[in-house]
């Protein structure tokens, strides 16, 4: 039986309630307009499916399994597995607040079919030295004749976090003055990743450093004044918080000019830097557990994907050594097929 509440309810007006208590769990105002679009994008197609103009229009009881299943269906026909399924991941947590709310009487996303979303590989910078390459050229002197107000000490600053803290793009825009905190030579970074959950990383001395010498040329550059404790950590030359397209040239630009911008995975411009740190951490020895609390990953499974694709490029170095191709002459196993699978899983790997 339908509750009160319920029956009078709006999907519009039960979507406003959900994003406020997703606002009251501090979680970032990306995530909050994620969880918007998904919701937006499934309930225009709900209120088309009732015959009605706008979700505003449509009661929160119209809501079931069977209009939910022929949304989804329409909302999957243009899209790929792993946008479905963070929609499908979004619904499911709006009707679970509903029904602890008493705004539903109960979850109907267990009808809905999700799909499971292809295995993806980590895509770190190809190259063995592509990360030095970027910090040696972003350490150079800066080149006047190529910029016309150019600040290599926060360009050097923004690359030296991504590539040895290993942030996403929006934990990396969204670090104030204050997410670096602790002792002289003890300082760790405070980040707040997905979800709202925060994890700290450690910064190594020569990271401080790096750090230190951006935010004072940032109190050079603006007239002396000191940044407050509270104000964004990376910003743009007119001193308000960096834009998700201003890191995206930044680092586009760092690539050109360090030479590398054929090392970098297809799709993964920012986010290959991160992937980069997490690559180098796994061949260097660290564990599942320790990637995951560094990198702020919600699963164990996503950490040791970087282990595993680790093992595999070693499993496919070998393939391709010399000796190892003359064993598959000598065993009459060397075959165009053979080395054909080894390649397309090294590109997959990368």
């Amino acid at each position: 039986m339908e509750s009160t509440s319920e029956s009078r309810l709006s999907l519009a007006e039960a979507v406003e309630e959900f994003l406020r208590s997703r606002a009251a769990l501090k979680q970032s105002a990306n995530t909050i307009a994620a969880y918007r679009r998904d919701l937006a994008g499934i309930g225009a197609l709900l209120a088309k499916q009732a015959g009605r103009d706008e979700p505003e229009n449509l009661e929160l009881a119209a809501v079931t399994g069977r209009t939910l299943r022929a949304a989804f269906a329409a909302y999957a026909e243009p899209r790929a597995a792993s946008s479905i399924g963070r929609a499908w991941s979004v619904w499911n947590q709006f009707f679970t607040f509903l029904v602890a709310d008493e705004l539903a009487p109960g979850n109907p996303m267990g009808s809905v079919g999700r799909p499971k979303a292809p295995h993806r590989y980590p895509k770190p910078l190809r190259g063995e030295d592509t990360p030095e390459r970027i910090l040696a050229s972003a350490a150079a002197p800066a080149d006047h004749t190529r910029r016309r107000t150019p600040w290599p000490e926060r360009d050097f600053a923004v690359l030296a976090v991504l590539l040895c803290a290993g942030l996403r793009s929006t934990e990396l825009l969204e670090l104030t003055v204050s997410s670096v905190g602790g002792r002289t030579g003890e300082r760790i970074l405070t980040v707040r990743g997905k979800g709202g959950k925060e994890r700290a990383v450690p910064v190594e001395p020569e990271l401080e450093a790096v750090i230190d010498e951006y935010l004072a040329s940032r109190a050079t550059r603006f007239g002396g004044r000191e940044p407050g404790r509270s104000d964004p950590l990376f910003v743009g030359g007119d001193g308000a918080r960096m834009g998700r397209g201003a890191l995206q040239y930044l680092v586009s630009r760092s690539y050109r000019e360090a030479g590398v911008s054929g090392q970098v995975p297809r799709g993964a411009s920012v986010h290959a830097l991160r992937h980069t740190f997490a690559t180098r951490l796994a061949e260097d020895g660290a564990s599942a557990v320790e990637i995951m609390r560094l990198l702020g990953h919600a699963s164990l499974t996503t950490s040791q994907n970087y282990i595993d694709a680790t093992a595999r490029e070693q499993r496919n170095a070998i393939r391709a050594s010399r000796t190892s191709r003359a064993l598959r002459r000598a065993t009459g196993t060397d075959s165009a097929e053979g080395d054909g699978l080894s390649a397309q899983s090294s590109t997959q790997l990368r």
